[in-house]
């Protein structure tokens, strides 16, 4: 059992919130364990052996209370300190980083090494310490310059990268997206839409499109494809196959213990919407976050040939069309509770191996719902699985998110998903965008970036989320994209500037 002591204010913590908690493996592999907090103490009874971190929201001095990891830790009778643990897992990747970064783009780091070697001393401090609850707050004084260097150090190399990207003209034509509400045809909203962005992409829900069988509903999406058609904006069309039980029609559950026959009807699903709209789809996202959200309980051999059937038909059906696979939750949190899924780079290192025929990797971002895969991370570690997604295919963005406030009834569930340097705001939404566009687009691997939603009046799982207000009026965050789309926009530049 890995045990860790915790302490607040000098004395043993009485409570602390395990909302998020899981640990991980020495392969970044996340472990099933259970996780209680009792007597001062976080106890993680895990069911393999072998060294083991735990991951856990904390606040970090400076920057906000985000998910971060220990080190990998055997086993031993004297419990851990929590907060020396968990600074010297920051230290340590920061260092591992910092060396790989320095690789593609030498950068000094003179703005930054005071702080860092100020969190090391601190650190050596704590471990020197004869009194655990001195070492706990010593080493939460090393754990906030810690992620703060990490944010600063994923900023320089991000900035660096996107100079130079951008000397290059190392981006496409088409690089800044939103989702579009199907439900919403008013003509403020796509006016909006269409000044911010270079595409659009819009859901395919299978539950919405036949929500009872061979009984189909495509008003909404027939008129969007219309209009985004005769404005010339182009289309990725996304969540074809994604088995969240939001997206899967109830009559569906009939045959939840029928794999052929589920594998059949979602054939027919993608075969009527390709073939109905595949000449005006230019990406399709074609199947969507199978390895995590995983409704049906398949198993590994089903979820691999529903991805290889899935593609292949997309493939068959639309030559011209471009076919990604969608991974969501980066982290894999989800595995630690749910054998019946597979971690996200793991999955992408199957599909890839077997032979499966698709262009590109989609990678989504949703933070701030205070569930797995949506519990906040800093821009360090946000760059860094960025980086571990580099497998040789072009990564594409293809949701990212952020609240610009909190509701009066949800401050506390909110909270527990994560703050970013203070509470939500319009104005933390926007400066956070830009950080993480700076991130996402400095990669030279990354072609395009999607924001979902646009507007804060859309079903969403965190709410506000949006670029613009319930009643279309732009937030800062909106302005922020519009200039982020004229830097790397080229020849577009002057029209968006008006536009903004």
């Amino acid at each position: 059992m890995l045990r860790f002591s915790v302490f607040q204010d000098g004395e043993p913590a009485h409570s602390v919130d395990l909302t998020g908690a899981y640990l991980v493996g020495g392969d970044g592999v996340p472990l099933r364990a259970e996780i209680e907090f009792r007597d001062g103490q976080i106890q993680c009874n895990k069911r393999t052996q072998g060294a083991a971190g735990l991951a856990l929201l904390w606040t970090a001095k400076g920057t906000g209370r985000i998910l971060l990891e220990t080190t990998r830790l055997p086993e031993r009778v004297k419990p851990y300190i929590l907060q020396v643990e968990l600074a010297r897992g920051q230290l340590m990747r920061l260092s591992q980083k910092a060396e790989d970064w320095a690789v593609d783009h030498p950068q000094p780091l003179d703005a930054l090494t005071e702080r860092w070697n100020q969190s090391r001393d601190l650190l050596v401090d704590a471990l020197k310490s004869d009194s655990p609850a001195q070492a706990a707050q010593t080493a939460d004084e090393a754990l906030g310059l810690a992620v703060e260097v990490g944010e600063g150090l994923a900023r320089l190399h991000s900035h660096a990268n996107l100079e130079r990207r951008l000397r290059l003209n190392g981006f496409s034509r088409r690089v800044i997206g939103s989702s579009a509400a199907l439900e919403t045809s008013i003509d403020d909203y796509r006016k909006k839409l269409s000044r911010a962005v270079d595409f659009v992409a819009l859901p395919f829900s299978w539950r919405q499109i036949e929500p009872a069988e061979q009984k189909f509903n495509w008003t909404a999406i027939d008129g969007w494809v219309d209009w985004l058609s005769r404005h010339g904006i182009p289309i990725r069309g996304c969540d074809l196959v994604n088995f969240t039980e939001g997206n899967v029609p109830d009559w569906v559950f009939i045959w939840e213990h029928d794999f052929e026959t589920i594998r059949d009807l979602v054939y027919e699903h993608l075969r009527r919407i390709i073939n109905r709209y595949g000449s005006y789809i230019q990406v399709w996202d074609v199947i969507s976050g199978i390895h995590g959200n995983n409704c049906m309980s398949f198993n590994f051999e089903e979820l691999m040939e529903l991805t290889r059937m899935a593609t292949a038909t997309a493939r068959q059906l639309a030559p011209r069309s471009r076919v990604a696979i969608d991974l969501v939750a980066p982290w894999g949190e989800y595995y630690a509770s749910n054998q019946r899924t597979i971690p996200p780079l793991l999955y992408a290192d199957m599909v890839t191996q077997a032979g499966i025929n698709f262009d590109a990797f989609g990678l989504q971002f949703d933070f701030g719902g205070g569930r797995d895969g949506m519990y906040l991370r800093d821009m360090f570690q946000v760059s860094a699985v960025i980086d571990r997604f580099n497998l040789g295919r072009p990564l594409h963005v293809t949701a990212v998110g952020v609240p610009s406030a909190v509701r009066e009834s949800n401050k506390a569930s909110a909270a527990q998903a994560g703050q970013w340097r203070g509470p939500w705001s319009e104005k933390l939404q926007a400066r956070w965008l830009a950080d993480f566009y700076a991130v996402a687009l400095s990669k030279p691997f990354v072609e395009t970036v999607t924001w979902r939603p646009l507007s804060d009046h859309e079903s969403h799982p965190t709410p506000h989320c949006g670029l613009l207000r319930a009643d279309l009026a732009p937030k800062p965050a909106y302005r922020e994209l519009a200039r982020i789309r004229a830097q790397v926009g080229n020849d577009r530049k002057n029209e968006i500037s008006k536009s903004a």
